[in-house]
Protein backbone atom coordinates (compact mmCIF):
# COMPACT_ATOMS: atom_id res chain seq x y z
CA UNK A 1 0.00 0.00 0.00
CA UNK A 2 3.06 2.78 0.91
CA UNK A 3 4.57 1.69 -2.37
CA UNK A 4 1.55 2.22 -4.31
CA UNK A 5 0.84 5.68 -2.49
CA UNK A 6 4.44 6.50 -3.44
CA UNK A 7 4.06 5.69 -6.92
CA UNK A 8 1.04 7.74 -7.09
CA UNK A 9 3.01 10.78 -5.65
CA UNK A 10 5.57 10.71 -8.22
CA UNK A 11 3.08 10.10 -10.83
CA UNK A 12 1.21 13.19 -9.96
CA UNK A 13 4.51 15.58 -9.01
CA UNK A 14 4.27 18.35 -11.54
CA UNK A 15 6.74 18.42 -14.91
CA UNK A 16 9.36 20.76 -14.54
CA UNK A 17 9.69 22.98 -17.62
CA UNK A 18 13.42 23.28 -18.09
CA UNK A 19 13.29 26.39 -20.26
CA UNK A 20 11.91 28.60 -17.38
CA UNK A 21 14.62 27.14 -15.38
CA UNK A 22 16.97 28.40 -17.00
CA UNK A 23 15.70 31.68 -18.13
CA UNK A 24 15.53 32.12 -14.32
CA UNK A 25 18.91 31.54 -13.90
CA UNK A 26 20.00 33.05 -16.57
CA UNK A 27 18.13 36.31 -14.98
CA UNK A 28 19.86 35.45 -12.04
CA UNK A 29 23.18 35.63 -13.33
CA UNK A 30 22.50 38.71 -15.09
CA UNK A 31 21.74 40.79 -11.64
CA UNK A 32 24.24 39.43 -9.81
CA UNK A 33 27.22 39.41 -12.85
CA UNK A 34 25.64 41.93 -15.48
CA UNK A 35 25.64 39.41 -18.44
CA UNK A 36 23.29 39.68 -20.55
CA UNK A 37 20.62 36.87 -20.93
CA UNK A 38 20.50 36.44 -24.73
CA UNK A 39 24.83 36.39 -24.46
CA UNK A 40 24.35 33.15 -22.30
CA UNK A 41 21.41 31.45 -24.34
CA UNK A 42 23.94 31.43 -27.05
CA UNK A 43 26.22 29.83 -24.73
CA UNK A 44 24.32 27.34 -23.68
CA UNK A 45 22.68 26.32 -27.23
CA UNK A 46 26.80 26.21 -28.24
CA UNK A 47 27.74 23.97 -25.01
CA UNK A 48 24.83 21.21 -25.86
CA UNK A 49 25.61 21.37 -29.64
CA UNK A 50 29.60 20.54 -29.04
CA UNK A 51 28.33 18.38 -25.65
CA UNK A 52 26.21 16.07 -28.91
CA UNK A 53 28.78 15.91 -31.58
CA UNK A 54 31.42 14.94 -28.98
CA UNK A 55 29.14 12.29 -27.29
CA UNK A 56 28.00 10.36 -30.62
CA UNK A 57 28.24 6.27 -30.52
CA UNK A 58 29.86 6.88 -34.12
CA UNK A 59 32.13 9.23 -33.27
CA UNK A 60 31.33 11.31 -36.37
CA UNK A 61 32.43 14.85 -35.99
CA UNK A 62 29.08 16.17 -37.00
CA UNK A 63 29.09 19.82 -38.85
CA UNK A 64 27.72 22.49 -35.98
CA UNK A 65 25.12 23.48 -38.43
CA UNK A 66 23.30 20.09 -38.45
CA UNK A 67 22.67 20.15 -34.51
CA UNK A 68 19.95 22.90 -34.08
CA UNK A 69 18.93 23.76 -30.54
CA UNK A 70 16.04 25.62 -29.45
CA UNK A 71 16.17 27.19 -25.74
CA UNK A 72 13.07 29.23 -24.76
CA UNK A 73 10.93 29.76 -21.89
CA UNK A 74 8.65 27.08 -23.42
CA UNK A 75 11.34 24.10 -22.61
CA UNK A 76 14.81 23.18 -24.28
CA UNK A 77 14.68 20.69 -27.15
CA UNK A 78 17.51 19.62 -29.98
CA UNK A 79 17.29 17.98 -33.02
CA UNK A 80 19.42 17.18 -35.90
CA UNK A 81 19.78 17.56 -39.16
CA UNK A 82 19.56 14.56 -41.85
CA UNK A 83 19.50 14.52 -45.35
CA UNK A 84 16.51 11.84 -47.23
CA UNK A 85 17.74 9.60 -49.32
CA UNK A 86 17.14 5.99 -50.84
CA UNK A 87 20.27 4.26 -50.15
CA UNK A 88 21.87 5.32 -46.94
CA UNK A 89 25.98 5.67 -46.73
CA UNK A 90 26.38 8.10 -44.33
CA UNK A 91 24.31 7.45 -41.17
CA UNK A 92 25.61 10.59 -39.44
CA UNK A 93 23.85 13.23 -42.21
CA UNK A 94 21.63 11.01 -43.95
CA UNK A 95 18.24 8.89 -43.80
CA UNK A 96 16.18 6.23 -45.53
CA UNK A 97 13.43 7.90 -47.12
CA UNK A 98 11.33 5.21 -44.95
CA UNK A 99 12.04 6.25 -41.85
CA UNK A 100 12.43 9.99 -42.56
CA UNK A 101 8.43 9.52 -43.89
CA UNK A 102 8.28 7.87 -40.04
CA UNK A 103 8.78 11.18 -38.62
CA UNK A 104 7.10 13.42 -41.70
CA UNK A 105 4.97 11.75 -44.46
CA UNK A 106 5.13 14.18 -46.69
CA UNK A 107 9.23 14.06 -47.00
CA UNK A 108 10.62 13.30 -50.22
CA UNK A 109 14.50 12.13 -51.36
CA UNK A 110 16.62 15.22 -50.99
CA UNK A 111 14.63 16.98 -48.22
CA UNK A 112 15.97 18.10 -45.33
CA UNK A 113 14.54 16.10 -41.74
CA UNK A 114 14.75 17.35 -38.36
CA UNK A 115 15.10 14.58 -35.97
CA UNK A 116 14.75 14.69 -32.54
CA UNK A 117 17.69 14.33 -30.08
CA UNK A 118 17.25 12.97 -26.30
CA UNK A 119 19.62 15.51 -24.31
CA UNK A 120 18.84 13.60 -21.29
CA UNK A 121 20.83 10.50 -23.06
CA UNK A 122 24.25 12.64 -23.16
CA UNK A 123 27.10 10.82 -21.11
CA UNK A 124 29.10 12.22 -18.59
CA UNK A 125 31.61 14.03 -20.34
CA UNK A 126 29.51 15.75 -23.20
CA UNK A 127 28.00 16.89 -19.98
CA UNK A 128 31.29 18.38 -18.44
CA UNK A 129 31.56 19.60 -22.11
CA UNK A 130 28.72 21.65 -22.10
CA UNK A 131 29.47 22.33 -18.28
CA UNK A 132 32.76 23.70 -19.41
CA UNK A 133 31.70 25.39 -22.34
CA UNK A 134 29.04 27.70 -20.37
CA UNK A 135 31.50 28.27 -17.21
CA UNK A 136 34.12 29.90 -20.18
CA UNK A 137 31.10 31.96 -21.48
CA UNK A 138 30.34 33.68 -18.18
CA UNK A 139 33.88 34.27 -17.76
CA UNK A 140 34.33 36.12 -20.31
CA UNK A 141 31.15 37.53 -20.27
CA UNK A 142 32.60 38.99 -17.33
CA UNK A 143 36.01 40.56 -18.56
CA UNK A 144 33.82 42.32 -21.35
CA UNK A 145 31.41 43.35 -18.95
CA UNK A 146 34.21 44.97 -16.36
CA UNK A 147 36.26 45.75 -19.69
CA UNK A 148 33.16 48.20 -21.49
CA UNK A 149 33.15 49.39 -17.42
CA UNK A 150 36.50 50.88 -17.29
CA UNK A 151 37.33 51.59 -20.98
CA UNK A 152 35.24 54.20 -20.31
CA UNK A 153 37.24 55.16 -16.70
CA UNK A 154 40.00 56.13 -18.94
CA UNK A 155 41.80 59.32 -18.04
CA UNK A 156 39.63 59.63 -14.70
CA UNK A 157 40.25 59.96 -11.41
CA UNK A 158 39.70 56.62 -9.17
CA UNK A 159 39.87 54.97 -5.62
CA UNK A 160 42.12 51.85 -5.52
CA UNK A 161 43.56 49.37 -2.39
CA UNK A 162 46.72 48.10 -2.46
CA UNK A 163 46.74 44.39 -2.98
CA UNK A 164 50.78 43.80 -3.06
CA UNK A 165 53.86 45.19 -3.62
CA UNK A 166 55.69 42.53 -6.19
CA UNK A 167 59.82 42.17 -5.96
CA UNK A 168 60.11 44.39 -8.54
CA UNK A 169 58.26 47.38 -7.24
CA UNK A 170 55.52 47.27 -8.99
CA UNK A 171 52.20 47.77 -7.40
CA UNK A 172 48.94 45.48 -7.45
CA UNK A 173 46.03 47.49 -6.63
CA UNK A 174 42.19 46.63 -6.34
CA UNK A 175 39.81 49.34 -7.82
CA UNK A 176 36.16 49.55 -7.95
CA UNK A 177 33.38 48.02 -5.98
CA UNK A 178 31.42 45.10 -5.83
CA UNK A 179 30.87 43.01 -9.16
CA UNK A 180 32.53 46.50 -10.66
CA UNK A 181 36.10 45.52 -9.24
CA UNK A 182 39.42 45.29 -11.01
CA UNK A 183 42.82 44.39 -10.59
CA UNK A 184 45.42 47.30 -11.93
CA UNK A 185 48.66 47.59 -11.67
CA UNK A 186 51.10 50.78 -10.81
CA UNK A 187 54.11 50.18 -12.27
CA UNK A 188 57.22 51.52 -10.90
CA UNK A 189 57.95 54.22 -13.46
CA UNK A 190 54.36 55.68 -12.40
CA UNK A 191 55.24 55.95 -8.89
CA UNK A 192 56.04 58.95 -7.13
CA UNK A 193 59.33 59.06 -6.20
CA UNK A 194 59.78 58.14 -1.95
CA UNK A 195 56.56 56.88 -1.82
CA UNK A 196 56.09 53.66 -0.02
CA UNK A 197 52.81 51.62 -0.54
CA UNK A 198 51.46 48.77 1.81
CA UNK A 199 48.72 46.42 1.45
CA UNK A 200 45.50 47.96 2.18
CA UNK A 201 46.21 51.45 2.12
CA UNK A 202 44.10 53.57 0.10
CA UNK A 203 45.33 55.97 -2.68
CA UNK A 204 43.22 57.98 -5.85
CA UNK A 205 45.13 56.85 -9.02
CA UNK A 206 45.20 58.26 -12.36
CA UNK A 207 43.78 55.70 -15.36
CA UNK A 208 46.58 55.83 -18.24
CA UNK A 209 44.96 53.63 -20.52
CA UNK A 210 42.51 50.18 -20.54
CA UNK A 211 43.62 47.01 -22.75
CA UNK A 212 41.98 43.61 -23.25
CA UNK A 213 44.00 40.80 -22.25
CA UNK A 214 43.57 37.07 -21.52
CA UNK A 215 42.71 37.24 -17.95
CA UNK A 216 40.56 39.98 -18.01
CA UNK A 217 41.00 43.49 -18.86
CA UNK A 218 44.59 45.07 -17.75
CA UNK A 219 43.84 48.26 -16.27
CA UNK A 220 47.47 50.62 -15.92
CA UNK A 221 47.23 53.01 -13.45
CA UNK A 222 49.52 56.17 -12.39
CA UNK A 223 50.20 58.56 -9.98
CA UNK A 224 53.15 60.69 -11.79
CA UNK A 225 51.23 62.16 -14.20
CA UNK A 226 50.39 65.74 -14.99
CA UNK A 227 46.35 65.30 -15.19
CA UNK A 228 46.68 63.77 -11.63
CA UNK A 229 46.70 67.36 -10.24
CA UNK A 230 43.76 68.68 -12.77
CA UNK A 231 41.78 65.79 -11.55
CA UNK A 232 42.14 66.42 -7.95
CA UNK A 233 41.71 69.79 -8.53
CA UNK A 234 38.58 69.23 -9.84
CA UNK A 235 37.11 67.96 -7.27
CA UNK A 236 38.68 70.30 -4.76
CA UNK A 237 37.35 73.12 -6.75
CA UNK A 238 33.89 73.43 -7.59
CA UNK A 239 34.43 76.28 -9.69
CA UNK A 240 36.97 73.90 -12.39
CA UNK A 241 33.68 71.11 -12.21
CA UNK A 242 31.21 74.29 -13.19
CA UNK A 243 33.67 75.43 -15.97
CA UNK A 244 34.29 79.29 -14.62
CA UNK A 245 37.82 78.20 -13.81
CA UNK A 246 39.76 76.63 -16.67
CA UNK A 247 43.07 74.43 -16.07
CA UNK A 248 45.03 75.60 -19.59
CA UNK A 249 48.52 73.69 -18.87
CA UNK A 250 50.40 71.63 -16.01
CA UNK A 251 54.11 70.85 -15.82
CA UNK A 252 55.33 68.66 -13.25
CA UNK A 253 57.68 66.59 -11.70
CA UNK A 254 56.12 64.18 -9.40
CA UNK A 255 56.91 64.20 -5.51
CA UNK A 256 58.72 67.34 -6.03
CA UNK A 257 56.54 70.19 -7.58
CA UNK A 258 53.94 71.03 -10.32
CA UNK A 259 53.07 73.88 -11.61
CA UNK A 260 49.24 75.07 -12.95
CA UNK A 261 48.06 77.81 -15.10
CA UNK A 262 44.78 78.58 -14.97
CA UNK A 263 41.99 81.22 -15.98
CA UNK A 264 38.94 82.44 -15.80
CA UNK A 265 36.42 81.87 -17.93
CA UNK A 266 33.87 84.63 -16.36
CA UNK A 267 34.15 88.13 -14.96
CA UNK A 268 35.21 88.72 -11.54
CA UNK A 269 35.97 85.04 -10.62
CA UNK A 270 39.54 84.75 -9.20
CA UNK A 271 41.09 81.71 -10.91
CA UNK A 272 44.00 81.38 -8.37
CA UNK A 273 42.19 82.25 -5.55
CA UNK A 274 39.34 79.53 -6.70
CA UNK A 275 42.00 76.37 -6.21
CA UNK A 276 43.82 77.75 -3.62
CA UNK A 277 40.44 77.98 -1.36
CA UNK A 278 39.62 79.12 1.87
CA UNK A 279 42.74 79.59 4.18
CA UNK A 280 44.23 76.91 1.19
CA UNK A 281 42.53 74.62 2.16
CA UNK A 282 41.78 73.41 -1.46
CA UNK A 283 45.00 73.04 -2.54
CA UNK A 284 46.18 71.87 0.86
CA UNK A 285 44.18 68.77 0.01
CA UNK A 286 45.92 67.99 -3.62
CA UNK A 287 48.91 68.98 -2.18
CA UNK A 288 48.13 66.02 1.53
CA UNK A 289 46.87 63.83 -1.26
CA UNK A 290 49.81 63.99 -3.04
CA UNK A 291 52.27 63.46 0.22
CA UNK A 292 53.87 67.51 0.01
CA UNK A 293 54.41 67.75 -3.63
CA UNK A 294 54.64 72.07 -3.59
CA UNK A 295 52.16 73.33 -6.57
CA UNK A 296 52.39 76.76 -7.88
CA UNK A 297 49.57 78.08 -9.30
CA UNK A 298 49.61 81.08 -11.92
CA UNK A 299 47.64 82.85 -14.49
CA UNK A 300 47.79 81.65 -17.96
CA UNK A 301 47.84 84.99 -20.64
CA UNK A 302 47.52 84.91 -24.67
CA UNK A 303 50.44 87.52 -24.22
CA UNK A 304 53.11 85.32 -23.99
CA UNK A 305 55.60 87.57 -21.71
CA UNK A 306 53.04 87.73 -18.98
CA UNK A 307 52.42 84.30 -18.91
CA UNK A 308 56.61 83.61 -19.23
CA UNK A 309 56.56 86.38 -16.21
CA UNK A 310 53.72 84.65 -14.60
CA UNK A 311 55.42 80.95 -14.81
CA UNK A 312 58.86 82.29 -12.67
CA UNK A 313 56.81 82.61 -9.21
CA UNK A 314 57.28 82.52 -7.03
CA UNK A 315 60.25 85.17 -8.64
CA UNK A 316 59.26 88.89 -9.43
CA UNK A 317 60.43 88.77 -13.20
CA UNK A 318 61.48 92.47 -14.20
CA UNK A 319 61.15 92.12 -18.26
CA UNK A 320 60.55 89.35 -20.69
CA UNK A 321 61.91 90.05 -23.87
CA UNK A 322 60.76 87.37 -26.72
CA UNK A 323 64.00 86.39 -29.47
CA UNK A 324 62.55 86.67 -32.91
CA UNK A 325 62.52 83.51 -35.02
CA UNK A 326 62.68 81.34 -31.73
CA UNK A 327 59.85 80.07 -29.50
CA UNK A 328 62.11 81.48 -26.90
CA UNK A 329 62.62 84.65 -24.24
CA UNK A 330 65.00 86.78 -22.21
CA UNK A 331 64.51 87.18 -18.89
CA UNK A 332 65.62 89.82 -16.31
CA UNK A 333 65.74 89.34 -12.63
CA UNK A 334 66.78 91.52 -9.86
CA UNK A 335 70.02 90.04 -8.56
CA UNK A 336 68.97 88.78 -5.33
CA UNK A 337 66.07 86.68 -6.85
CA UNK A 338 68.50 84.59 -9.33
CA UNK A 339 68.65 81.96 -7.63
CA UNK A 340 64.82 82.05 -6.88
CA UNK A 341 64.06 82.58 -10.61
CA UNK A 342 66.28 79.28 -11.64
CA UNK A 343 65.07 77.54 -8.24
CA UNK A 344 67.06 74.23 -7.33
CA UNK A 345 68.87 72.59 -9.61
CA UNK A 346 67.09 74.19 -12.12
CA UNK A 347 63.71 73.29 -11.57
CA UNK A 348 61.58 76.33 -11.10
CA UNK A 349 62.81 77.86 -15.02
CA UNK A 350 62.51 74.19 -16.10
CA UNK A 351 59.19 73.98 -15.52
CA UNK A 352 58.20 77.05 -15.97
CA UNK A 353 59.63 76.31 -19.79
CA UNK A 354 57.19 73.52 -19.72
CA UNK A 355 54.21 75.02 -18.79
CA UNK A 356 54.59 78.01 -21.42
CA UNK A 357 56.32 76.31 -24.37
CA UNK A 358 59.09 78.68 -24.15
CA UNK A 359 62.86 78.29 -23.55
CA UNK A 360 63.79 80.85 -20.86
CA UNK A 361 67.26 82.88 -20.69
CA UNK A 362 67.40 84.32 -17.39
CA UNK A 363 69.59 87.01 -16.42
CA UNK A 364 70.85 89.27 -13.65
CA UNK A 365 70.16 93.04 -13.29
CA UNK A 366 73.54 93.72 -13.15
CA UNK A 367 74.38 91.66 -16.56
CA UNK A 368 71.68 93.30 -18.34
CA UNK A 369 71.69 96.03 -20.75
CA UNK A 370 70.59 98.77 -18.81
CA UNK A 371 68.20 100.18 -21.57
CA UNK A 372 66.21 97.17 -21.42
CA UNK A 373 65.94 97.50 -17.79
CA UNK A 374 64.14 100.75 -18.07
CA UNK A 375 62.45 100.05 -21.21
Amino acid sequence: MARNTRAKKQAEAPEVNIGAEIFASLRDLEKLKGIPVDYMVERLKQALTNAYRKDREDRRDVPADNVVVDLSENGLSMHIVKTAVEELEDTALEIQIDAARNINPDVQVGDSVCIPVDIQKFGRIAAQTAKQVVIQGIREAERGVVYESYSDKAQELLTCTVQRVDPSGDVFVRIGQGNDQSDAVLRTSEQIPGEHYEPGQMLRVYVLEVRRANRGPLVQVSRTHPNLVRRLFELETPEIADGQVEVRNIAREAGSRSKMAVRATMEGVDPVGACVGPRGGRVGAVVEELHGEKIDIVVWSEDPCAYVKAALSPADALSVELIPGQKACRVVVPDDQLSLAIGKEGQNARLAARLTGYKIDIKPASQAVPEKIEE
